[in-house]
């Protein structure tokens, strides 16, 4: 399958066909909020950010920067070929939860000792996440867990029929 062609980008704009991969972790300068069940469950300006070619950026907050019993360790794990195995959360906020949509790598592999005692979400499950004062929109699809801000360029992986790029 061939490489989608990049959306073309303006001054102060990313393109995700620009990211790395292997995937690169940064240092976020702005503040991260997350709120669920109409309760902002973490808040901070000390997240990294994972970018992966073809992906919205993956934020990855530090875990005491979520309110007590926002995470609740959930069954089941998953692995990446680069960042290694993950542990997942049910995510809870207000009178919701929900499960599976929170996820750490309490080991992460070599290069990604960043994400040590981090959590990232699912966009999409939760009531807003913003990056700055901007909200994001989720990631198309379920496997992947990007934020797409203003300043984010795709076409992004996640959309039915890019399973292949």
């Amino acid at each position: 399958m061939r490489r989608p062609v990049p959306d073309p980008i303006r001054a102060g704009e990313e393109s995700v066909w620009d990211y790395p991969r292997p995937p690169r972790v940064e240092p976020v300068p702005e503040r991260i909020t997350i709120r669920l069940g109409g309760v902002l469950i973490a808040d901070t300006v000390d997240a990294v950010r994972v970018l992966e070619t073809s992906h919205p950026p993956v934020y990855y907050l530090p875990s005491d920067s979520f309110i007590e019993g926002a995470l609740v360790p959930a069954s089941g794990s998953s692995f990446c070929e680069f960042k290694g195995e993950a542990a997942y959360f049910d995510v809870r906020g207000g009178s919701r939860v929900v499960p599976g949509a929170a996820w750490t790598y309490p080991r992460p592999a070599r290069g990604f000792e960043a994400l040590t005692g981090r959590v990232a979400v699912y966009a999409g499950d939760m009531d807003a996440c913003t990056v700055g004062d901007e909200q994001v929109i989720p990631q198309p699809g379920r496997f992947y867990g990007g934020w797409i801000t203003s300043r984010i360029r795709g076409p992004f992986k996640g959309a039915p029929g890019s399973m292949g790029w």
